[in-house]
């Protein structure tokens, strides 16, 4: 690893053999020897795929729920008409609820908010929104639980840590899985779900290594990297 960086990041990398992937639960102790920044950083698990984002059948996406939640604080936005799911979904803590208005601050620019939520009804007018939403990876989807009558259920999983997935355009996935304040074990225990997840989502198109390199970090640390084996057989 080249010694770049501020004084703390150089600091950081002289505890990390480049060379060598760590356990998991020694890669967790590690990070927590890390110099702390002025703010709570996030931790994150970084996968480099061996697969072609390109191709349709060669998708890697889905959601988690962390085992000791992501503490973040959820914002969550709910397209529902008016109705059992409204009402179910500003009982479950959703932050804001509603149909035409909410699109409407929606095509204005509006997207103060982390995930979004909507019933397959209102998904005919929502998805319409793809241009503002689909960028910011904040469009509604079946197949991570975004789009569903069961708005309380989707709103209470969200808020309580589950965490969506998704390949990027040059074959990576990053996921945050808490805070540098966690304990060792809440962390190691949010990266192992996530890893087991990642493993899981292996498309059977995929040919050869399918995780070609697993690294975890904090937001302003550098990559301690995962040795997966101890993963393999438990997926």
């Amino acid at each position: 690893m080249p010694k770049t960086g501020s004084k703390r990041y150089r600091k950081a990398l002289e505890l990390v053999d480049g060379s060598k992937a760590y356990p998991l639960k020694t890669a967790v102790e590690v990070l927590t020897k890390f110099p702390k920044a002025k703010f709570v950083e996030n931790v994150d698990v970084a996968f480099r795929l061996g697969v072609d984002p390109r191709q349709s059948d060669q998708m890697v996406r889905g959601t988690v729920p962390l085992p000791h939640g992501s503490g973040k604080n959820v914002r969550v936005l709910v397209f529902a008409k008016p109705g059992p799911s409204a009402d179910a979904a500003i009982a479950a803590g959703a932050e804001s609820v509603g149909f035409d208005d909410m699109i409407a601050k929606c095509v204005g620019g509006w997207t103060d908010f982390d995930v979004a939520i909507a019933t397959p009804e209102a998904m005919i007018e929502v998805r319409k929104l793809g241009k503002v939403l689909g960028p910011r990876g904040l469009m509604p989807n079946p197949k991570t639980g975004t789009v569903t009558d069961d708005t309380g259920r989707a709103v209470k999983e969200v808020k309580a840590g589950r965490v969506e997935f998704k390949i990027d355009k040059a074959g990576n996935v990053h996921v945050p899985v808490g805070k540098v304040n966690f304990s060792p074990e809440q962390i190691a225990d949010n990266a192992r779900a996530v890893i087991i997840a990642i493993i899981k989502a292996k498309p059977s198109a995929a040919k050869g290594t399918f995780i070609q390199s697993c690294t975890i970090s904090t937001t302003m640390s550098p990559g301690v990297r995962l040795d997966i084996r101890e993963f393999l057989a438990a997926a």
